[in-house]
């Protein structure tokens, strides 16, 4: 038996005292990433420098003790590995060359060519590996194809996604053909993380709350499955964490319908539904509301009591809901911490 208790947790365990780790707990909200990130110049340099990208990911353990670290990349860094131009604009986030005709979507890279761009990362995930405390589980993670693909289609982020839902609705044979080329990369992806070292990986589908009915099970369910089946024909060991991030009553057999052990809760949903309705089949991760690291006080500690009370019956790994914001206060992710482990 593992002595790390994000392991045990995702094997089922129920813990007395739920390990802990934050969403973005690598960030702007911490002074010596901003001073790392400086070093680094802009925030895609600073993601292929296996160097730096291993110092940010090592930052809040060496601060916090959190019982696992989270690879620090970005999910748009897949689709770049593809083909399409990426860059940040300062202030505005990021900004991608698009793909929205079947002409674009067959002159994506070959798969095997996203290593040559992606190999950067792996050398992160190795000096990770080596340099991580022995008690800590390093993370790997891409984002999930239906919100690589809104990206991907939009040439930036939305607030409903409306680009990738047009070409979803209007050309289905280029839509579905760019979801299965991102499928088939993050496959090839994750895979050459764990060959590296991670020990976890997490699919991040952070806009898979626009998707109803039909299409979450087309776009959102069945990708997750397709990603997590080929995973674990390769690395049967592996624990894998999906994120389909305001899913509401679609949590509910996420785990079952994906193979996943472990479903993420967002914070639109309360602790003790998600207890009662996606906990009953296993693992859960989630789901304090991110805006308590900046606020702060009793309610944060009352919250985080709440959230701890709520899943104590079952496997859970403690987490935000999303997360952690710039403006984050790093006293108040002590606070949260303390109050977690205190019980």
């Amino acid at each position: 038996m593992t002595d790390k208790t994000i392991l045990r947790a995702l094997k089922g365990e129920v813990l007395p005292t739920p390990p802990i780790w934050m969403m973005r707990q690598a960030g702007r909200y911490l002074p010596e990433y901003r001073a790392t990130r400086a070093k680094a110049g802009d925030f895609l340099s600073l993601c292929y420098n296996p160097e730096l990208a291993a110092e940010v990911t090592l930052q809040p353990i060496r601060r916090y003790g959190f019982d696992a670290a989270i690879l620090f990349a970005d999910i748009l860094l897949l689709p770049q590995a593809l083909g399409p131009k990426l860059w940040f604009e300062t202030g505005e986030g990021p900004r991608m060359e698009t793909t929205t005709t079947m002409g674009q979507v067959n002159a994506l890279k070959p798969t095997e060519a996203i290593h040559d761009t992606l190999s950067p990362i792996y050398e992160t995930v190795r000096i990770l590996a080596a340099e991580l405390p022995k008690e800590t589980t390093l993370i790997g993670f891409a984002g999930a194809p239906w919100t690589v693909a809104t990206y991907m289609i939009a040439g930036k982020g939305s607030k409903d996604q409306a680009a990738a839902h047009l070409l979803k609705d209007t050309d289905r044979p280029t839509f579905q053909a760019l979801i299965d080329r991102i499928a088939e990369a993050t496959v090839e992806y994750l895979s050459m993380q764990i060959s590296a070292g991670v020990e976890v990986v997490k699919l991040f589908d952070s806009w898979a709350g626009s998707l109803k009915g039909q299409d979450f099970r087309d776009f959102a369910t069945a990708p997750t499955a397709r990603i997590i089946a080929a995973l674990k024909s390769r690395h049967p060991d592996i624990p894998i964490i999906a994120f389909p991030r305001e899913a509401g009553q679609g949590y509910i057999g996420f785990g079952h319908q994906t193979g996943a052990d472990c479903v993420a809760i967002d914070n639109s949903v309360s602790p003790e539904w998600a207890a009662a309705n996606v906990q009953i089949d296993g693992c859960v991760q989630g789901n304090l509301a991110p805006e308590h690291m900046v606020t702060g006080g009793q309610a944060l500690v009352a919250a985080t009591q709440h959230v701890a009370r709520a899943f104590r019956n079952g496997p859970h790994i403690f987490n935000l809901g999303h997360g952690i914001t710039p403006e984050a206060d790093p006293a108040n992710v002590q606070l949260m911490i303390d109050t977690v482990r205190a019980g």
